[in-house]
């Protein structure tokens, strides 16, 4: 049996048009609006980032879980030109080395001031709180929920904080919640498809965050 290759160009992604149409059918198109409008994505890291858990060895803090798919993610949101940013109270090695990595444009550790703090980091990207998107998952959060243009929730927050979300997303904190917000802001953008056709380009370590 002679094995079948598809022709070049056969993998392409769908249009832009038809991305956003799903997403609209999703969350409307007021919400899909003002996500085409994000510019700056800010995220908390326990519970956002991470599962949540914190594990702990003799010397303190040991480890971190992190998913892959929310790091793909981040990777084209940041190629699309989307700034990223993580916002949390604790103060955390481990944290710092992951957004590092992922080259986030703003890390601020150890801010329980999170409305505060917040507003810095619009200062130092460039952005206002008009064009920025907050995941947040607790009720330290609910401050910097509160004035961002487009708060979100993960499903594992509180009803306080799911309330004040404009989306709860689907997946769980740590389980791809940031990959579900990153698509969704691509595809509000219509960015989406060019990122998939970039990232078909990617070599190296950005290929498997």
């Amino acid at each position: 049996m002679t094995d079948q290759i598809a022709p070049e160009g056969a993998w392409l992604p769908r249009s832009d048009d038809e991305y956003y149409a799903e997403v609209v059918a999703g969350v409307g198109e007021q919400l899909a609006s003002d996500l085409a409008r994000v510019r700056l994505l800010v995220l908390d890291a326990d519970g956002v980032l991470t599962p949540g858990n914190l594990l702990y060895g003799p010397q303190g803090e040991a480890l971190k879980e992190f998913h892959s798919h929310d790091g793909l993610g981040l990777v084209m949101a940041r190629k699309a030109g989307l700034k990223l940013a993580v916002l949390t109270g604790r103060d955390s090695a481990i944290v710092q080395q992951r957004a590092t990595e992922l080259r986030f444009a703003a890390i601020k550790l150890a801010r329980f001031d999170k409305a505060t703090a917040l507003r810095e980091i619009c200062d130092e990207v460039g952005c206002d709180l008009a064009t920025t998107a907050y995941v947040g998952d607790d009720l330290i959060d609910l401050p910097a929920m509160a004035v961002v243009a487009v708060p979100i929730a993960v499903p594992e927050a509180p009803p306080e904080v799911q309330h004040c979300g404009r989306w709860v997303t689907r997946a769980a904190g740590g389980r791809g919640a940031v990959r579900e917000v990153t698509d969704l802001l691509l595809k509000c953008q219509r960015r989406y498809r060019q990122a998939l056709i970039r990232l078909a380009g990617t070599t190296g370590p950005e290929a498997t965050q």
